[in-house]
């Protein structure tokens, strides 16, 4: 058990193909994301490597790679811990993410058609049950596939290479604030596809840069627990 513990059936089974320290480095990633691994626990490498199967040395080399990519602290005399976020290294994020996906928003409403608008509506629809059911990874879950199709939409390569290289950190923001965001998200996201398929390019950019401003708001404003 973990110096915290972790909810049951959180430690995603390792697949066997590729290099093992990707693996684990992927599986230690999706831990800290959804905030099974929370911010600040401290993270002991032969815990770590019994609950993966694995020896300590790819658990020592993900730690490593994920303190350079700034996931985890590595502190002297101490170990290592899951990087605890700053409200300024929050807000740099989410601001730039706004950005990409105002843009995104503009492109998907000038470039989409009957198709995307049908896949679109799938995904709210997914996003809507899952917060009626209160099943906050599917929350999250959804919300991240909405924002990553009207990316697709928008037909940039390059502006697409830029919004995954922050999808990850945005899902890691967006988790603690998945149910206080509710359904006002997905009301949001329906606004959003009328402003699509209307064609309309700056009321769809408008709207989804007001929609991120929320979610950016909430993560201030969001009501601090014990982790």
């Amino acid at each position: 058990m973990l110096s915290a513990g972790l909810p049951q059936g959180a430690v995603p089974k390792l697949e066997r193909p590729g290099p093992l320290r990707e693996r684990v480095y992927e599986a230690l990633l999706e831990l800290i994301i959804t905030r099974a691994l929370q911010p600040g626990q401290h993270l002991v490498e032969t815990e770590l490597a019994g609950h993966l199967g694995v020896s300590r040395q790819p658990v020592r080399e993900a730690l490593q790679r994920l303190n350079t990519e700034g996931w985890v602290d590595l502190r002297p005399a101490q170990g290592a811990f899951v990087h605890e976020p700053t409200e300024d290294e929050a807000d740099q994020l989410l601001v730039v993410r706004a950005l990409l996906e105002a843009e995104a928003a503009r492109l998907a409403a000038a470039n989409t058609s009957g198709k995307g608008l049908n896949r679109l509506d799938e995904l709210c629809t997914a996003g809507e049950r899952a917060v009626e059911a209160d099943d906050v990874d599917a929350v999250v879950a959804a919300n991240a596939a909405f924002h990553a199709y009207v990316m697709e939409l928008a037909g940039n390569a390059v502006l697409s290479e830029l919004a995954a290289q922050v999808e990850r950190r945005v899902r890691w923001y967006y988790t603690p604030i998945a149910r206080q965001r509710g359904i006002q998200s997905w009301n949001e996201h329906r606004e959003l596809i009328i402003a699509i398929a209307e064609r309309d390019e700056a009321r769809a950019q408008r709207l989804m840069r007001t929609h991120t401003e929320h979610t950016r708001t909430s993560y201030h404003q969001r009501e601090r627990t014990p982790g």
